[in-house]
């Protein structure tokens, strides 16, 4: 299955680079197919990867926070009329890039809640799909100040944001000491308590290679 998602991912860079340069709308494909594809692929360089992209990070942006790959949008499991089975990867090719409706990045993304029961039309448990497990997500509020009394007031209401085995989405308690050292939030010392007041969401993945991504909003 790896062999698929590379070779799928290098067609969608073909692909992507090609739409880019039609006289068809750039956006008209479903945007997290796009999304599933361009982030397998490591983001390849193109109009519409770039538009994935700039999806992908909209949906962190408040408010509200979304999940930034909605991956039940993308119709994996469509059918085609094709003399042989086709992996899922490759239908997903298909459903992005071929036959889909016209579809906007902006009218047609639905805010959707912050618990997400949807999940993926097609099995992707396999290990193949780990890219998509490995999207997490960190909504970071943080606080801290010394009152008069020179007591360490910390406030910590960080979440973090992860994919379940089907593409599921669900939020869970976490902390600041848990955000990747990507993140541009300060060194807290637990032996100091200087002023500090950091609200962000941070995102981190790894694409079908292994190779780390990251992006964060401060707001």
């Amino acid at each position: 299955m790896k062999h698929l998602i590379r070779r799928a991912a290098g067609a969608a860079a073909i692909a992507l680079s090609g739409l880019a340069v039609t006289s068809a709308p750039a956006r008209a494909y479903p945007v997290d197919c796009a999304i599933l594809l361009c982030l397998a692929g490591g983001w390849p360089s193109s109009a519409p990867c770039a538009q994935a992209r700039a999806e992908f990070i909209r949906r962190i942006t408040p408010w509200p926070v979304e999940p930034p790959l909605q991956i039940w949008r993308c119709p994996m499991g469509a059918a085609y009329n094709t003399p042989a089975p086709r992996s899922p990867m490759e239908r997903l090719h298909d459903a992005a890039f071929r036959d889909a409706p016209p579809m906007s990045l902006a009218s047609d993304t639905l805010l959707v809640p912050v618990q997400v029961s949807e999940q993926a039309d097609v099995d992707i448990s396999d290990d193949s799909f780990d890219f998509v497990r490995s999207i997490h997500v960190y909504h970071i509020q943080f606080s801290q100040r010394q009152n008069a009394k020179g007591d360490c007031i910390r406030t910590d209401s960080t979440r973090r944001g992860l994919y379940g085995a089907q593409g599921d989405y669900r939020w869970t308690r976490a902390s600041v000491q848990q955000v990747p050292a990507a993140s541009a939030l300060p060194d807290l010392d637990p032996d100091q308590c200087r002023g500090v007041s950091y609200r962000a969401v941070f995102v981190d993945w790894r694409d079908h290679a292994g190779n780390y991504g990251s992006e964060e909003v401060r707001y």
